[in-house]
């Protein structure tokens, strides 16, 4: 993005505020799909304060300028705020929007605040309203004053969509809304609003590049009882897909018209929303007396549970993935010290050993390759101002992910690169034994994530020790990174009350980080499996599908159990077994010794 005078901007923007009668505004770091990640074009707080991260609010007044953020983003945004005129507001609870606290409390009575509706959910606005109510102050949803603002602002993006292919998806399209128009019937839904693109990529067997590292397209859809209306630029269809969307009874409408086609549902029909994705605008649009049943997406929780197609593609799309890591990290041993390598060219590196391989199309998110203190960086990004250069010393977490036709993968290594101190190797041993206790867990049917998320944490805290991250986030098939509705832990994004089932893709990932000295975190991806059934239920576990070795000279094993030092040594030798045909003889050795027993 092009550099601009931050400071100049504000006082732009307090100009607007005093036309339009605002004592408050509030700019939100999402799209009008409200996902994780957003195109150029909507990447308003980083255009705007500098900001990177995922997940971050601003507020502006007449006096001051704030960004909310949580723990993940604390280090990384006090730099990137520095001589923005942006403050740095450390968000203290996961989930909790102290910004709306502190806007009830700072303004007087009858003040007025703004936020862009079309970027934030109806269920904040919700909060809001109940909490400004208390002191009458009034909220402005069409408050945009960012676009008469932004000049040379990126485009809407406009790339073309494609059929994500049955041998990869294993269910077809007319399958996939038969199963939801389904689950609709059931929940009393007549119509079913989507606003989130991996929702409508997932339904529909079409995948797009209109998001950086998700194959998404740019659309909303509303399924009724006998039609699909895709709001979409009609440019971005191939001919042929139209053609069988015209078949199917998917109908092509204008993206811009997706409020006007929502005001047209019948005011005796209910309709099915999601209110954590759907902004205000469009709720606003909903007609009068149409009954709201809200809920997460059907096709939410149905892409959730991987079918058995999708599941064996998984485990294979694994090996592909294992390969590549090894590689990488073979090469990293043998070339550190003998030639330049930074944080950047690592990751890049890395990235070139995954395009090498089968069917994949690019990462599945931005490479966090954090050398010493910056590995205590849990969200870090090395840029040219921060690329610190490798030695064969000192501690190297590396955070990556592939995008694959045939699935997403996420995996954190973190590997000593000279020999590691005692507490290094306590540190790294406590958060390593939470990531195998989670692999390890047996539960019954009916489980929520939050209900096992102790075993993650269990070492660490009895040593005293946190991490301010979620434990587990669902990860998507092609998709989605981060995906629910699953989580494990109240840090992760996801559904509080949905259970984990079989099917489910959960990312595991316990860690330790010592702000300005290192942090460790040991991440696979584990896929839920029926166990047994006994007289007292249905009992499910984790089966860990990531293959890539642990850095074994990061383990104390005297802190290791009897069970937790068994799953090691079988872990390794799956890694071995899975990897070694793939590998040359001279990778095929040096995993060999990776994988060695403890």
């Amino acid at each position: 993005m092009a550099e601009i005078n931050r400071r100049e901007v504000i006082k732009e923007i307090r100009r607007l505020m005093l036309e339009s009668k605002l004592d408050a505004l509030i700019v939100p770091v999402t799209d009008p799909h409200l996902g994780e990640y957003v195109p150029e074009h909507w990447r308003i707080i980083e255009w705007l304060t500098g900001f990177t991260g995922s997940a971050a609010n601003v507020v502006i007044t007449h006096d001051f300028a704030g960004l909310w953020t949580d723990s993940r983003y604390f280090i990384a945004a006090e730099e990137q705020l520095k001589g923005s005129g942006f403050e740095l507001v450390k968000l203290k609870i996961p989930h909790t929007p102290e910004y709306i606290e502190w806007i009830t409390s700072a303004l007087k009575a009858g003040g007025r605040v703004g936020v862009d509706g079309r970027v934030i959910p109806v269920a904040t606005v919700n909060k809001m309203r109940e909490a400004f109510s208390v002191k009458k102050i009034e909220l402005d949803i069409e408050a945009d004053l960012i676009s008469p603002l932004w000049h040379n602002r990126p485009p809407m993006p406009e790339t073309g969509i494609f059929e994500h292919e049955l041998r990869f998806a294993g269910i077809s399209r007319e399958d996939k809304i038969t199963q939801v128009r389904t689950v609709m019937e059931k929940m009393g839904a007549d119509n079913h609003m989507l606003t989130s693109l991996d929702d409508i990529a997932w339904m529909l067997n079409v995948r797009g590049g209109d998001v950086t590292y998700s194959p998404l397209f740019t659309a909303f859809a509303l399924i009724t009882r006998s039609q699909v209306l895709l709001m979409i630029n009609e440019d971005k269809v191939p001919a042929i897909l139209k053609q069988k969307f015209d078949r199917e009874g998917i109908v092509l409408l204008p993206y811009e018209e997706t409020d006007s086609m929502i005001s047209e549902i019948s005011p005796d029909e209910s309709l099915l929303v999601t209110s954590g994705t759907l902004s205000a605008v469009l709720f606003k649009a909903i007609p009068e007396g149409v009954r709201l049943i809200e809920d997460v997406s059907v096709p939410g929780r149905l892409k959730a549970i991987k079918n058995e197609t999708e599941q064996l593609h998984i485990r294979d799309v694994m090996v592909r993935d294992g390969v590549a890591l090894t590689r990488f990290f073979y090469w990293l041993e043998n070339s550190i010290g003998k030639e330049s390598i930074t944080e950047i060219s690592a990751a890049d590196k890395l990235l070139s050993f995954r395009m090498d391989q089968e069917n994949c199309t690019g990462p599945s998110f931005a490479t966090i390759a954090g050398y010493n203190e910056h590995a205590a960086l849990p969200h870090y990004c090395a840029v040219p101002e921060t690329d610190a250069e490798l030695r064969p010393e000192g501690i190297f977490l590396c955070d990556s992910g592939g995008q694959y036709l045939d699935g997403t993968t996420d995996v954190t290594r973190t590997i000593a690169l000279g020999k590691p101190t005692k507490q290094q190797k306590t540190d790294f041993t406590l958060a390593l034994k939470g990531t195998i206790n989670l692999a390890m867990a047996k539960f019954p049917l009916g489980t929520k994530g939050y209900q096992i998320e102790i075993l993650a944490r269990k070492a660490l805290w009895d040593n005293g020790m946190n991490y301010g991250h979620g434990t587990g986030h669902g990860v998507g098939y092609f998709l989605n990174v981060h995906e629910g509705p699953q989580t494990i832990g109240t840090g992760a994004s996801g559904d509080l009350k949905t259970n984990i089932e079989p099917g489910m893709l959960t990312a595991d990932e316990p860690a330790i980080y010592r702000e300005g000295e290192y942090g460790f975190r040991t991440e696979n991806l584990i896929l839920c499996v029926d166990d047994r059934e006994t007289e007292y239920g249905r009992f499910l576990r984790f089966d860990t599908v990531t293959l890539c070795y642990i850095d074994s000279t990061l383990i104390e094993k005297e802190l290791m159990t009897e069970a937790e030092t068994a799953w090691i040594n079988d872990y390794h030798s799956k890694v071995f077994e899975k990897l070694s045909p793939a590998l040359n003889p001279e990778e095929k050795s040096w995993l060999k010794s990776k994988t060695c027993l403890i």
